[in-house]
């Protein structure tokens, strides 16, 4: 574990996996909204014993790196969270020059990285987005004219509930994650999980999602993976990860992998088939890292 300071002065807090010999690559991880980087940790193991140095940063207001409270990133917090991301990625490099670098985002932390991939592209070897959508649209529905979530707040409710109405009557409200019930109920109990960005944050993150929607521009070699449970209620039984994936590609993009899973739901990483998932995420890194 390490901090580095963000251009604001907040204090980033960053998990760290190491291999036992020589790192023969680096994943760098952005995790999702209302969650931490140490809910990867079983990854980051799994990684770092195939040599990965593997980081994963604890977003602002988020985890560790919470200075404000949960889901409040602070003035103009969504372009810093991004310029996080890639602050963390130079660190990497720093540490390990020469590797080829792979970031994986999820869910909030794809959407990051599709905006990196608009200005930071070239300071990785592979970008993989799970649990992602066309942002422009999600947002779109979510959100009434004023930038407001349709119940507010940033605890729990909000865009979270309208997640889990599709699978009323629920067992909980965290059922739109996973059809692993252990990992649900782990999500529930962990106080560092279960809340929403704030106002400001989701009205910053809709204000750029404009410029996802043309991707031109990044490298078009530049290999890129999406993985999406065909449940998952951030892409509409796969429309917007279908639009998401078909704007990469009319972008000239022309090493795109896309992988779908029936009936997983959001958190494809932690699902029942999360096996499958992983070997899967795994031998596109091991192809990119070469």
């Amino acid at each position: 574990m390490f901090t580095f300071t963000s251009q604001d002065g907040v204090e980033i807090h960053v998990h760290a996996w190491q291999p036992a010999g020589p790192a023969r690559g680096i994943v760098q991880i952005a995790h999702g909204m209302g969650e931490h980087a140490g809910r990867y940790t079983p990854l980051a193991e799994h990684l770092a014993g195939l040599g990965y140095a593997v980081y994963a940063g604890d977003h602002r207001g988020h985890g560790l790196s919470m200075h404000a409270g949960p889901g409040h990133l602070g003035a103009d917090g969504w372009n810093l969270l991004v310029a996080d991301i890639a602050a963390l990625t130079r660190i990497a490099r720093e540490r390990h020059p020469g590797l080829p670098v792979i970031l994986l985002g999820h869910s909030m932390g794809s959407f990051a990285a599709q905006q990196y991939l608009l200005d930071h592209a070239a300071l990785v070897d592979g970008v993989a987005l799970s649990g992602t959508t066309a942002v422009d649209r999600l947002l779109g529905a979510l959100l009434d004219p004023a930038g407001r979530t349709e119940e507010g707040g940033s605890e729990g409710g909000g865009a979270f509930a309208a997640f889990n109405e599709a699978f009323e009557p629920a067992r909980t409200e965290a059922d739109w994650l996973s059809r692993d019930e252990e990992q649900v109920d782990l999500y529930l109990a962990d106080p560092l999980c279960g809340f929403t960005a704030d106002g400001q944050a989701m009205a910053d993150m809709a204000a750029g999602a404009g410029r996802l929607t043309d991707p031109r521009g990044i490298p078009a070699d530049l290999p890129l993976y999406v993985m999406v449970g065909d449940h998952d209620p951030l892409n509409g039984r796969l429309a917007l990860s279908d639009l998401l994936v078909s704007r990469y590609r009319a972008a000239g993009l022309t090493d795109v992998t896309y992988r779908t899973y029936a009936g997983a739901r959001h958190e494809v990483l932690n699902e029942t088939n999360r096996d499958e998932v992983v070997a899967d995420l795994t031998a596109w890194i091991e192809r990119v890292a070469g």
